[in-house]
C-alpha cells in the first residue's frame, strides 16, 4: 500500500505560498479608499460645504448620501484604504514576507511623516492642497494612522 501524498500548498517562484485573492483584496481596497477621497473632493464636496455654510441646497447634487456624510468620508475613504494596506501586511502577500516588509514598513513610516511635515509647510502657507486644507488638523491623525500602518508591517518583520 502506497503512503497518500502529502497537500502541497500553491507556491511561487520564491518558495512561499501566496494568496491572489488576499493580493487582489487589499489592492482593491487601497483602490476604493484612493477613489472615494477623490470622488469626495472633486464631486460631493462643493456641495457639502455649501450645505455646511447653511446657504441652503442646490439642485442637481450628483451624490446626495455622500454630501450629507461630510468630513466622515476623509475617515471612510483613508480607513479603506489603511484597511488594504494592513491586509497587504499579510505573509501570504508579497509585502508580507521578505523584503517586502521592509520597504512596506519603509514606505508607511515616510508617508506618514511626509504627510505631517507638508501638512505644517501647508498651514504656514496661502498654498491650497484640497484633502490637506479640508482635514486642517486632521491631518496629524492621517500622518500617524500611516505610521501605525508601518508597524504592523514591522510585526511581520523577521
Amino acid at each position: 500500500m502506497s503512503k497518500p501524498t502529502a497537500r502541497n500548498p500553491t507556491q511561487s517562484i520564491s518558495g512561499y505560498e501566496t494568496s491572489l485573492v488576499r493580493c487582489a483584496v487589499a489592492l482593491l481596497l487601497i483602490a476604493v479608499g484612493i477613489a472615494w477621497i477623490v470622488v469626495y473632493t472633486n464631486v460631493a464636496m462643493d456641495r457639502a460645504l455649501f450645505e455646511r455654510n447653511l446657504l441652503g441646497g442646490t439642485e442637481g447634487d450628483p451624490i446626495p448620501w455622500m454630501s450629507n456624510l461630510y468630513k466622515w468620508n476623509y475617515l471612510i475613504g483613508f480607513g479603506v484604504a489603511f484597511l488594504g494596506l494592513i491586509i497587504g501586511a499579510h505573509p501570504k502577500t508579497p509585502l508580507g514576507r521578505g523584503q517586502g516588509v521592509v520597504v512596506g514598513m519603509l514606505a508607511c513610516f515616510l508617508l506618514g511623516l511626509a504627510w505631517i511635515v507638508v501638512y505644517y509647510f501647508i498651514a504656514q502657507s496661502t498654498t491650497q492642497v484640497p484633502v490637506m486644507t479640508q482635514l486642517g488638523q486632521l491631518n496629524l491623525v492621517v500622518g500617524v494612522a500611516f505610521m501605525a500602518v508601518g508597524f504592523t508591517f514591522a510585526t511581520k518583520w523577521e
